[in-house]
């Protein structure tokens, strides 16, 4: 009676896997498009209208000089008090007369505005490669602010930038603005 049980157990098993190795070969055979060469790259230039959804490429459209130079200042802007924040802690850090009080503090600084260039470059270059021309991601203890063209937005364009502020930075929504330059 033994070697009945082993005998049909068995006999499922490779029923079982002859089964799964059919169901794989068709289910590759249907995916296999043979006018495709593997490796193969082309260009895509998407444009997007009212009926788009937030999977598909926002077309990239030229700044206007105005809008060039206002991300290029505010570039500039915000690197001049990025690098004066860190360089009143340095100060502090080198400093003899410091308290350890405020070389804790100068320290928590550095570290704080460290991740929010961090992630202000990642939220950037995410935006960026979404499809806009251009984007500036501002982090501050009140929340987030993402600057893009105003050409480039509409409503799924503004749930992607929330997307990617949210998946890259803990922080409610309601903290997030989104603006048009």
């Amino acid at each position: 009676m033994k070697i009945q049980k082993k005998h049909i157990v068995m006999t499922a098993l490779v029923l079982a896997l002859a089964t799964a190795v059919y169901i794989n070969y068709q289910i590759s055979q249907a995916r296999t498009t043979p006018a495709k060469e593997l490796g193969a790259a082309s260009y895509v230039n998407a444009t997007v209208g009212s009926t788009s959804t937030s999977d598909e490429a926002v077309s990239t459209i030229a700044l206007s000089k105005d809008q060039q130079d206002f991300f290029a200042s505010e570039r500039t802007k915000r690197q001049n008090t990025q690098d004066k924040v860190i360089d009143d802690a340095e100060e502090i850090l080198e400093s003899d007369s410091s308290s350890d009080t405020e070389l804790s503090d100068a320290q928590k600084n550095v570290e704080k505005m460290i991740g929010f260039f961090t992630t202000q470059d990642t939220i950037e270059t995410i935006v960026k490669a979404k499809g806009f021309s251009d984007c500036l991601c501002c982090i501050t203890d009140m929340g987030v602010t993402v600057i893009v063209p105003k050409n480039e937005l509409n409503e799924n364009t503004v749930l992607s930038i929330y997307d990617a502020v949210t998946t890259h930075y803990e922080i409610a929504s309601d903290a997030i603005s989104v603006v048009g330059a």
